[in-house]
């Protein structure tokens, strides 16, 4: 594992010729014209049960992460793109994802990894990713705030791929290991931690935090522990027609943190988030989650560090750089959403005050573990 997000650019567009998945691409394409008038659920609702036919890329990884991806923004705009929230997503929508999703071993609902991880593209394909050479795919309401707001993530993603691998391989560290080598794993996690951080910190340059709480979040929520769905979503022909409950997309479905925690051994005591955020491994790529139990499974670090005082130094300052994220983190969340929600929403819903978009509450628990990643520094 060299990063989460891949070393390849997602597909733009379908390479298996269909004529459901031209019309999936291109409705998917006009989602924020028709949010922008209103049309969206009729144009989807006057569309015949098997437009959206994915049958054709099944067994084609990069074409299927494709159509998860169009279909869970369809899917979510239909869902919230009205004035009040429909909790029952016609068939055309529901097979397609719940069969995609199936194939990804995904809930059917909008995960991290639709939204960022396999919504990008380079601009200028000869250049690196950076937040000056980086697109989406796919957008709600478009603009500058929306794709910002992803694009930074996409970005975070990129920045920590060298501690990812530096991850994996303090894992495989064992007693016989020199203490140079777990100083040099060390170090590349809290150099590219640095990067992350650095990164996050431009989240306000172009991301206004009320375009982000009512315009961009209102899109991305789940159906699980969300006043708006008390009773859930009906997948019209899936599910015996049972309603389901999912959570939302949010930033806990990345992969990074877990894997540095993991690798760092880095314990949190437990809490109604420790619950949630052990289910948000269900909504990333299995081998994504697989990776992240590795790592807690087979790391030693804490262990191999002994009385090495260059070690403990290096430990240290990379759990200030993870509590100096989750403290940025908290930051932005009561800019982006506490301070928000005190202000009238004319267009979608913020949602509620008290949780994220995956629905949890946040604000205590993000400070708990901001302080508990500072509290294991090593004396």
């Amino acid at each position: 594992m060299d990063g989460f997000l891949g070393t390849h650019e997602p597909l733009k567009s379908f390479t298996t010729p269909s004529n459901s998945l031209k019309n999936l691409e291109n409705i998917a394409a006009e989602i924020p014209k028709l949010l922008l008038t209103g049309s969206l659920q009729k144009q989807i609702n006057n569309l015949d049960s098997n437009d959206f036919c994915i049958d054709a890329v099944l067994e084609d990884p990069a074409n299927i992460n494709l159509a998860m991806n169009f279909l869970s923004f369809l899917s979510h705009a239909y869902i919230w793109g009205d004035n009040e929230p429909h909790d029952k997503l016609p068939q055309v929508l529901a097979a397609p994802w719940v069969k995609a999703a199936r194939i990804l071993e995904r809930p059917p609902i909008l995960s991290y990894a639709s939204y960022c991880l396999e919504n990008w593209y380079k601009v200028n394909s000869k250049q690196g990713i950076s937040l000056e050479n980086v697109a989406l795919i796919t957008n709600f309401l478009g603009g500058v705030d929306e794709d910002w707001f992803v694009t930074i993530h996409v970005c975070i993603e990129d920045a920590a791929r060298g501690a990812i691998l530096a991850a994996k391989s303090i894992s495989q560290l064992d007693e016989s290991s020199t203490s140079d080598e777990l100083i040099n794993d060390l170090i590349n996690i809290r150099d590219s931690m640095r990067k992350v951080n650095m990164i996050f910190k431009r989240m306000p340059e172009k991301c206004d935090p009320y375009i982000y709480y009512h315009r961009v979040r209102p899109f991305i929520f789940g159906t699980k522990d969300n006043p708006d769905l008390p009773n859930g979503l009906v997948y019209e022909g899936e599910f015996d027609n049972r309603p389901q409950f999912f959570r939302g997309e949010t930033g806990a479905q990345s992969s990074i943190i877990p894997s540095l925690d993991g690798a760092l051994q880095i314990e949190h005591t437990n809490d109604n988030l420790r619950h949630y955020l052990n289910e948000m491994r269900d909504y990333m790529p299995k081998a994504h989650r697989d990776f992240i139990s590795e790592l807690e499974k087979t790391s030693k670090a804490r262990l191999l560090i002994k009385d090495s005082s260059a070690a403990t130094s290096c430990y240290n300052e990379c759990l200030e750089e993870i509590r100096a994220f989750r403290s940025l983190h908290l930051e932005y969340a009561g800019t982006y959403i506490h301070k928000q929600s005190q202000i009238k929403n004319p267009f979608g819903r913020g949602g509620s005050t008290i949780t994220g978009t995956g629905g949890t509450p946040f604000m205590s628990y993000l400070k708990k573990h901001r302080d508990e990643t500072a509290d294991q520094k090593i004396d």
